[in-house]
């Protein structure tokens, strides 16, 4: 099956700390990197975890707090530093463009940079011919959203015994895998599914940024195959979660368990957590297929 990973750059949160990089994290697309978030010292990890800088070419940005932004700077004028062919596009609120362009613009070098603002709310805002990224609106002390990665529905696999059988011309292979059927030269006609095996299933990766925890987010992340929801405090940190916007461990636990996702990995902790196996713990007892995240780890979706 084909490559699609995430790699965990950063998972801390506001308050720096000697154990977290702030957040960020790749997705590796069939060898097509994505960026979500960028802390700081996010350029710093992705050399870390021999991560190629040429196939990054889209950085997601959920909101403009400085520890899911201020790494942008440093690491687009090293982009432009090392001679990268091509341009690299930054998907991020339109506030952002007025906050970050002009230091960009000068530090960037020979890197072209498109800034696309998104608008808050449900949106597509990329989509090539294998992937889809929308929106998920979130509730921050400012406007969020999150990210969903859609993989689109794959071809289905050629039954070469059957095709071989039925004579099906080559030419007409690509069409047939498209789920045509074939119309033989007596005008007979042979069903797709005696050509063909059913495709792979496709796969879709969901990324929860900064939030108080939402019943909404249950339907758009619904049936993931993997999740990240910030869990920044434990559930005895309820009043400062809400207070803060952000979620427990537990109730990030509850929302993966009645969307029925396959796997949630937790991550955004607070720096008052020296370690974090409590938050582990408290999510595990909601729903046990649950992983913390940390720097250097590589999660298949």
């Amino acid at each position: 099956m084909e490559s699609f990973k995430v790699n965990i750059l950063g998972c801390g949160s506001a308050k720096p700390t000697l154990r977290h990089y702030p957040t960020s994290q790749v997705v590796d697309f069939r060898g097509n990197l994505f960026m979500i978030d960028c802390g700081e010292g996010t350029q710093m990890q992705l050399m870390r975890m021999r991560l190629k800088p040429n196939r990054l070419r889209h950085i997601f940005i959920s909101h403009l707090h400085g520890d899911h932004c201020y790494g942008l700077p440093g690491l687009l004028s090293t982009l432009g530093l090392t001679g990268i062919n091509g341009h690299v596009t930054v998907h991020l609120p339109e506030e952002g463009i007025r906050l970050l362009k002009p230091l960009i613009d000068y530090s960037t070098h020979d890197l072209q940079v498109e800034f696309q603002p998104y608008e808050y709310g449900n949106n597509i805002i990329y989509e090539d011919k294998s992937l889809i990224v929308n929106t998920v609106p979130l509730k921050h002390r400012l406007p969020c959203v999150g990210f969903v990665f859609r993989e689109k529905e794959k071809l289905r696999h050629i039954n070469r015994e059957m095709v071989d059988f039925h004579q099906v011309p080559v030419a007409m292979l690509p069409r047939i895998k498209a789920g045509e059927d074939y119309v033989k030269p007596d005008g007979t006609i042979v069903p797709n599914k005696i050509l063909t095996n059913q495709a792979d299933p496709s796969r879709t990766y969901a990324y929860i940024s900064d939030t108080l925890p939402l019943k909404a987010v249950i339907n758009e992340v619904k049936g993931a195959d993997l999740l990240y929801h910030e869990a920044t405090f434990l559930s005895d940190m309820l009043k400062r979660a809400k207070e803060t916007c952000h979620t427990t461990a537990k109730d990030a636990a509850h929302i993966a368990s009645e969307a029925g996702v396959k796997q949630l990995v937790i991550g955004h902790f607070s720096s008052r957590y020296i370690n974090e196996m409590p938050l582990l713990e408290e999510a595990q007892s909601v729903f046990p297929s649950t992983v913390l995240a940390r720097e250097g780890l590589i999660l298949d979706v």
